[in-house]
C-alpha cells in the first residue's frame, strides 16, 4: 500500500492536493479543493481518474477550476461520480451542473452525488445526466460514525472548522493491515498451511481450533501470538479556518500521529491579528499544532499575495524553529537566485 500526494498550485496562487492510494490491486485518487488553474500541470487521463472531490468551502479560490474537471468527467459512468463538502454542497453544485446548455443530453449515462457533510450526518443528493442535470434527488442520509469515506483501502474523517462559514478539513488514513510475525511464526516452529487464512479471517471465533501438524490450537491464541497490526500512512488536508482554543484542542487530538499534515499558512506570525479578523491562520499557529500533534511532517501552502518571496522565506524559517520538519511545497521556487 503507498499513500503519495502532490501539491497543486504555485506559490501566492491557489492551491489543491491530489491524493494518491496505491494497494497494488487498485488505484485510487482524491482531490481536496479545486481553485483556479490547479488542474492545469495534469494530463487528461489523471483528472478522470479523480474519484472524489473534496470542498473545503466554496469561495471562489476553492472551487474556480471545478469547470476543468466537470468537462472532461460530466459524462462519466464508469465509475462513482462523488463530491463533498460543507452543508449546501448540494445547493452550490446544482448551480454548477446548470450553468451549461444542455441541448443534446438524453445519451448521457452519468450520474453524481454531492454530499452535504454536517458534524453528525451526511445528506446525499444525486443529479442524472439523462436529465441535463435538471434536477437534485434526495439519495440517503447517513449518520457519521468517524468516517464519510471508508474503502477496504483507505478511509476520510471530516473535521468541521469555522471560516464565517462551515470549511470542512479531512484527515486520509490507509487501511491499517494485519500481518503474520514470521519471527514468532518461528519462534513457536510452525509450518504455514490454510489455517493461517482461518487465523486471519475475523469471522471465525476466538474459540475455534485448527491442527497443525499433530497439535491443536486455538485459533485465539495463535491470533494473539502471531498477528500485527500495521498501520499505514496517513494525510490531512486543512485550510481557512480560525484558530481558537477549542480548535486547537480538537486538531491535537485529531491529528495525533498524521504522517503528512498539509495546511494553510495565510500570514506570518506578527500579522496574528489579521488572521484572527480574516479566519485564517498564521504559519506560527500552524507549527505549533503539529508539533503538539507530533505529526510526521508540515507543508505549509495557499499563503497570502501580500508577502514577498524573502517574507515567505522568513516565515518559512519562523515555522522551523517552532517544528522543524515543516517545508513548503517543494517546486515552489523560493531559493536565493529567485528571490534576487
Amino acid at each position: 500500500m503507498v499513500l503519495d500526494y502532490q501539491v497543486l498550485g504555485d506559490v501566492r496562487r491557489d492551491n489543491a492536493v491530489l491524493a494518491t492510494i496505491d494497494s497494488g490491486q487498485r488505484i485510487s485518487r482524491l482531490l481536496f479543493d479545486c481553485g483556479n488553474d490547479v488542474l492545469s500541470g495534469l494530463g487528461v487521463a489523471d483528472i478522470q481518474s479523480i474519484d472524489h472531490v473534496l470542498f473545503s468551502h466554496y469561495h471562489m479560490d476553492h472551487i474556480s477550476g471545478f469547470d476543468m474537471f466537470f468537462r472532461l468527467t460530466f459524462s462519466r459512468y464508469t465509475r462513482e461520480n462523488h463530491i463533498w463538502g460543507p452543508p449546501d454542497t448540494s445547493q452550490v453544485m446544482h448551480h454548477r451542473f446548470q450553468g451549461f446548455l444542455w441541448n443534446w443530453a438524453e445519451w448521457s449515462r452519468s450520474q453524481w452525488f454531492a454530499n452535504d457533510i454536517y458534524p453528525d450526518k451526511v445528506d446525499t443528493y444525486t443529479y442524472y445526466g439523462k436529465e441535463a442535470f435538471a434536477n437534485k434527488y434526495p439519495h440517503s442520509t447517513t449518520p457519521t460514525t468517524g468516517h464519510i469515506i471508508e474503502t477496504p483501502d483507505y478511509t476520510v474523517e471530516a473535521l468541521t472548522l469555522n471560516h464565517g462559514t462551515p470549511s470542512t478539513g479531512y484527515i486520509l488514513r490507509e487501511t491499517s493491515r494485519v500481518n503474520v510475525d514470521v519471527e514468532a511464526l518461528k519462534a513457536m516452529g510452525l509450518a504455514g498451511g490454510g489455517w493461517i487464512r482461518d487465523m486471519k479471517d475475523m469471522s471465525v471465533s476466538d474459540d475455534a481450533e485448527v491442527v497443525i501438524g499433530d497439535a491443536s490450537y486455538k485459533v485465539g491464541e495463535l491470533r494473539d501470538k502471531l498477528l500485527v497490526e500495521s498501520y499505514g500512512d496517513s494525510l490531512a488536508y486543512l485550510t481557512d479556518f480560525l484558530m481558537d482554543e477549542a480548535t486547537q484542542a480538537l486538531l491535537i487530538d485529531k491529528l495525533d500521529g498524521v504522517t503528512t499534515l498539509i495546511c494553510e499558512s495565510q500570514y506570518n506570525g506578527e500579522d496574528i491579528a489579521l488572521a484572527q479578523k480574516n479566519y485564517h491562520l498564521t504559519a506560527t499557529q500552524v507549527a505549533q499544532v503539529a508539533k503538539q500533534a507530533t505529526v510526521g511532517k508540515l507543508i505549509l501552502i495557499h499563503v497570502s499575495e501580500r508577502y514577498q518571496l524573502l517574507e515567505l522565506q522568513n516565515m518559512l524559517t519562523e515555522a522551523q524553529a517552532i517544528f522543524p520538519a515543516t517545508d513548503f511545497p517543494p517546486h515552489w521556487q523560493l531559493d536565493a537566485e529567485v528571490i534576487s
